[in-house]
């Protein structure tokens, strides 16, 4: 009996427990404030959605403008520097505006927000002391590129590496050597740059002349050597100075000869110096050896000649006497 009446207690209260979440279940569907709270809340989401898409590509169009507007006003532009800037300015971009609007939505669901951006700042502090390096050399390669303080084909120095530039990005600059050496260097190490790409180089060669060689003739025929060379090689931008005497010692003098050439072309137009000179030298050396091979011919010729003379002289004599005493 007593059981029963227990099983039917419990079933009383089954059936008023059902009853119960069904008025629960009625009042949340029926409740007017809470679905126009949903409503509303939903059309705020979609709202900050819409406005953070607006925004990243209106400030895409900005940055896209920007850029092109660099890359019209300078000469040495290079679009791959300015790309490179523009994707970068565009990710940060992105990434804010997404970090505002996932706040801005989490509000909306009644979050609080002051753990969530105390957690991020605490993350950030983390990976910012676990990847100083990185974030240094990413610092400093977008520094590089937006000041434009080298290209893609420019010929740098950076500490012991010197070389031709190959690629530039936010983390590391490739170099290639003259020798064929790649050097992979990261951006946060470069901290002087020589670029030898900017600007008309001088190329600088002295000349060594023996001290009996005559100024005057020697400046002359240095001269005579370089004419037209600018046309020989593009390198070289306009006839040389002839500077003059540089040095001087016992046994010889020194002419310095220099020449306005293009960037980065020193080595060739110094070659180009030296070798029109050296085959002028040459030249003038091998007529000067063929004027005293021909002047000494001469002399002997000579020689033999009055050599020749006396025998002769001594026989007409000779028969003079003969005749003189018949």
């Amino acid at each position: 009996m007593n059981r029963w009446l227990l099983e039917a207690g419990t079933s009383e209260d089954a059936v008023e427990q059902v009853v119960r979440f069904k008025d629960k279940v009625w009042n949340w569907v029926t409740d007017a404030d809470m679905w126009a709270n949903v409503l509303f809340s939903g059309l705020r989401i979609l709202l900050i959605i819409i406005l953070t898409r607006v925004i990243i590509k209106v400030v895409y169009q900005i940055i896209d403008r920007s850029m092109e507007r660099e890359t019209r006003g300078r000469m040495l532009a290079n679009s791959r520097r300015f790309s490179t800037v523009g994707g970068l300015l565009k990710n940060v971009v992105t990434f804010i505006c997404n970090f505002v609007m996932i706040m801005l939505i989490l509000s909306e669901f009644n979050f609080n927000l002051a753990p969530v951006l105390a957690g991020a700042g605490v993350l950030g502090l983390a990976i910012g002391f676990g990847a100083q390096s990185l974030v240094k050399d990413v610092i400093t390669g977008f520094f590089i590129i937006f000041e434009d303080q080298f290209a893609v084909g420019d010929v740098i120095q950076t500490g012991t590496y010197k070389g031709t530039v190959e690629m530039i990005g936010l983390r590391t600059t490739r170099l290639l050597s003259s020798t064929g050496e790649v050097h992979i260097i990261p951006n946060g190490t470069i901290i002087n740059v020589t670029n030898y790409s900017l600007a008309n180089a001088l190329a600088v060669v002295d000349v060594p002349v023996k001290i009996e060689r005559g100024l005057e003739t020697t400046l002359a025929l240095i001269g005579e050597a370089l004419q037209g060379i600018e046309e020989r090689n593009e390198n070289i931008l306009a006839y040389p100075n002839i500077l003059g005497i540089q040095s001087m010692n016992t046994s010889e003098y020194v002419i310095r000869v220099a020449a306005n050439c293009q960037p980065n072309a020193r080595d060739a137009a110094q070659r180009q110096i030296q070798s029109d000179i050296k085959q002028a030298l040459e030249k003038q050396t091998a007529l000067e050896e063929a004027e005293a091979e021909r002047k000494a011919r001469e002399h002997e010729v000579q020689a033999e000649e009055a050599a020749g003379a006396v025998p002769r002289r001594q026989v007409a004599a000779a028969q003079e006497g003969e005749k003189g005493e018949n």
